[in-house]
């Protein structure tokens, strides 16, 4: 009887402590995406100069670039050596590498490496962390529970990312070094609980590490997603770079070296990614589908951002300089969805299976950004804050019930890689994204950016050589002015320029000029990505229902499991703080 309580006690600890660190290692990943303005204050670099968008890119995607990479490797190491030793040392050094963020003392171009530098350290620890959690998740609780438990665990870390643009908005205008102080706190207390309190209970696996297939498997994808940063990238005369040959010779060497990896994985005695699992119908059906939302998800931030900051915000009246925080604030509705149905949905997946639960999100995930795609740029917020909730609502859904299928998927020897191998493939998604939406949108403004450019620098009475120069601004960089909620008229026409007879200055400096002038451009873009993204939900959820059948034999009351189960969670997080 003993046993079977303290091993009751021991699942809430466990779920408890790993949700803190996913939920710190996600609002970190995306925290930036708020804060850059006021970093790139700070630090004293001008974001618009051509020789500082590898910096801003770097800063922005370093960190999903080594999470990407090494998740599967560290996952396999979790299963060898131990997944509660391997996270609680993620925890450790994502800690360190927060406090060396939070003490940046450089400026110019030596903080912006710095922060690259520091941040690819975070990665490190974030990679151990999103390899092990579900693993010792898995490990501590019972099949007819794991839903539930994975669910909170998802809503962490999916919902973490959009809580990390609130937190950005609302600390960056502070002081920008909170942004990268506030997980100390929490990855201090994380790392002493997790290694005081938790312990290995799942079966470990006698291995050797796959040097060949890490290093082929690291190579390829560094390769791929860093020529994806690159071709985002000006080249020659052409809008973007994807004609470069130094990007053509990471995308294809990249796919080159993965393919070889694929060959190696084959011939090796243990391999680190256990191609064997992709046997489970339910394993790969439900990565498939985890691929699919990534891919529609992970760019969906950047784009609902730069309407936000970029239009929408300065055409109600905000600042250029006030628009970071109040995006972060008008997209909390999403937040909250994320946080209502999660673990709903992974308690509901536990009892029914996850198959109509996922599907149904993903489905639902589809028909609400195909509602983005059809408003107006200059919205009315009441039905923009609905869609989001309903965004969020069908991504938490799908998020929870879709996780813990696949880990109730694996065998026990190989949970820390196949929780690995699920996070790279959300992850290397995410980047991909990215990358996806800021093509479409970026060739959508070079088609009609100029023309409308100059039509509106002559109309408010710039000499028309003068609006010809201008006109060719980089299509790419007036979307990172709209992320980054500048106004770049001022810097383009300058002081001398703005003084002249007949020019309206303050017109064109103002709050509605640059945003009215990208709206049209920018929504075709937008309107056609957010179409793009919802066929690939369309496409996930038929993925997500040939996962086949999966029925729980949970047999008593959802509600009072669900208010047990939150209960215990809060009991346990207020008895350790109070330890």
């Amino acid at each position: 009887m003993a046993s079977i309580v303290e091993s009751n006690k021991y699942k809430w600890v466990a779920l408890t402590n790993t949700t803190i660190g996913l939920l710190m290692v996600t609002i970190n990943s995306s925290i930036l995406l708020i804060a850059l303005p006021n970093i790139f204050r700070g630090i004293r670099l001008d974001p618009l100069s051509p020789g500082n968008t590898t910096y801003f890119l770097w800063i922005l995607m370093g960190f999903l670039l080594v999470t990407s990479v090494l998740v599967v490797s560290l996952g396999r190491v979790g299963d060898i050596f131990g997944r509660v030793k391997m996270y609680t040392l993620g925890f450790a050094i994502f800690t360190v590498f927060s406090i060396l963020l939070s003490v940046t003392w450089m400026s110019g171009p030596n903080a912006a490496l710095w922060i690259i530098a520091m941040r690819v350290g975070q990665g490190v620890g974030g990679a151990f962390i999103f390899a092990n959690s579900s693993a010792i998740i898995t490990d501590a609780f019972p099949a007819d529970e794991r839903g539930f438990a994975l669910g909170i665990n998802g809503v962490a870390a999916i919902g973490g990312t959009f809580l990390g643009l609130l937190l950005g908005g609302l600390l960056a205008p502070i002081e920008w070094h909170l942004v990268f102080l506030v997980s100390v706190p929490f990855g201090i207390f994380g790392t002493a609980w997790a290694y005081f309190r938790l312990h290995d209970n799942g079966e470990r696996i006698r291995a050797s590490i796959d040097w060949i297939g890490n290093v082929a498997f690291a190579v390829g994808l560094v390769g791929i997603l860093t020529g994806i940063v690159y071709g985002l990238q000006p080249y020659g005369g052409h809008t973007m770079g994807w004609t470069s040959p130094f990007v053509l010779s990471c995308l294809i060497g990249g796919l080159a070296i993965l393919t070889a990896f694929v060959v190696i994985e084959h011939h090796v005695d243990d391999p680190m990614f256990q191609l064997k699992l992709f046997r489970s119908r339910a394993f790969a059906m439900g990565n498939l589908a985890g691929l699919m939302g990534a891919l529609a998800r992970g760019g969906l931030q950047f784009m609902l951002i730069i309407w936000l900051q970029g239009i929408w915000l300065p055409l109600h009246g905000y600042s250029f300089e006030r628009t970071p925080l109040w995006a972060g604030i008008y997209m909390i509705p999403l937040t909250v969805g994320f946080f209502i149905s999660g673990p709903l949905a992974g308690r509901l997946a536990d009892r029914y299976g996850p198959r109509p639960f996922a599907t149904a999100g993903l489905v639902l995930t589809g028909f609400s950004l195909l509602g983005l795609q059809a408003l107006p740029m200059n919205f009315p917020y009441p039905l923009f804050a609905l869609l989001l909730l309903l965004v969020g609502l069908s991504m938490g859904l799908f998020a929870a019930p879709n996780t813990s299928a696949v880990m109730n998927s694996l065998p026990a020897n190989q949970r820390g890689a196949g929780s690995g191998m699920l996070n790279t493939f959300q992850n290397s998604a995410s980047v991909l994204s990215i990358g996806f939406f800021f093509t479409i949108i970026t060739l959508g403004l070079a088609a009609t950016l100029p023309h409308a450019l100059f039509a509106g620098l002559t109309g408010q009475g710039v000499p028309a050589a003068s609006a010809q120069a201008i006109s060719h601004l980089s299509p790419i960089g007036s979307l990172f002015a709209a992320f980054l909620g500048i106004n770049p008229i001022h810097q383009l026409l300058g002081a001398h320029l703005l003084a002249q007879p007949g020019v309206h200055a303050s017109y064109l400096t103002g709050h509605s000029f640059f945003p009215n002038l990208i709206a049209g451009p920018f929504g075709h873009g937008l309107r056609l990505a957010f179409v793009m993204a919802a066929g690939l939900c369309f496409l996930g959820a038929v993925f997500s229902w040939l996962r086949g059948a999966g029925q729980s034999t949970v047999m008593h009351s959802f509600a009072q499991d669900a208010e047990e189960g939150l209960a215990d969670v809060a009991e346990v997080a207020m008895a350790e703080v109070g330890a």
